[in-house]
């Protein structure tokens, strides 16, 4: 495997009070996370904290991060998410608080050589590799089903007033059927950006394409990601995690 070099940030932008985004970087290069609050007040904030604290818990605890056989990783990692996934429903229904809240989930997860690229809403995961810019996960949006079924164009998604809306997510009864992970070989060279759709809101593809190659240093290229969300005029919290494989 590649030496993993890291940058990350998360802020809370200028149009919301606080960051309901949450993010978690394992120090010995396993596994990174984003997730993205929604529900208002505080409830964003618990669904978006409960998910990454269960999943990295549940990770660490149940993944053995030397098996080879893909299936039985996915099997396990959806098995954390779905976990996580039922806690979180729990407390929505316990507390009055919560009763709305939920959270996406976007990982890169590395097992044995391989990595698993995968998620739950409309937070993202890309791949830069050889100059080409790669969306590895699919949104869970209804917008996203839209193009699909080509009702619309990928064009017409990207202000379409549904585009926010999500169909599954970590609070639904949805949310626990699977994550659905790209398995792949990485390769030296490759970059690769999880994000909250802060993000995506101020940033197309194209000038996100360009960014991930300025530079060897993740943290720098991180701060310029999330700084041109804020002047796209991105009106969410912001929160990227970069991945250079040396």
């Amino acid at each position: 495997m590649p030496r993993i070099h890291v940058g990350s940030l998360s802020i809370t932008g200028d149009f919301r009070s606080n960051n309901e985004d949450r993010l978690a970087v394992d120090p010995d290069g396993r596994f990174f996370l984003v997730a993205d609050g929604m529900g208002g007040q505080s409830a964003g904030e618990q669904a978006s904290e409960m998910a990454v604290e269960l999943i990295v818990e549940q990770l660490v605890a149940q993944l053995d991060f030397d098996e080879t056989s893909s299936e039985k990783v996915i099997e396990t990692i959806d098995r954390v998410v779905a976990f996580a996934n039922t806690e979180i429903i729990a407390l929505a229904q316990l507390d009055p608080r919560f009763h709305n809240m939920g959270t996406t989930l976007v990982f890169v997860v590395a097992v044995a050589g391989q990595f698993y690229a995968g998620g739950i809403g409309d937070s993202r995961v890309y791949r830069l590799r050889d100059g080409t810019l790669e969306q590895l996960t699919t949104d869970h949006s209804l917008t996203q089903a839209l193009v699909d079924a080509q009702t619309i164009s990928p064009e017409e998604a990207a202000t379409h007033r549904y585009r926010n809306v999500l169909y599954r997510y970590l609070g639904s009864k949805e949310g626990g059927e699977g994550t659905t992970p790209a398995v792949f070989e990485p390769a030296p060279g490759d970059r690769y950006l999880l994000c909250s759709d802060g993000v995506t809101d101020g940033v197309d593809d194209q000038a996100l394409a360009g960014l991930l190659l300025e530079g060897d240093d993740p943290q720098p290229i991180t701060d310029a990601v999330v700084e041109a969300a804020v002047k796209g005029g991105s009106k969410d919290n912001i929160t990227a995690v970069i991945l250079r494989l040396e």
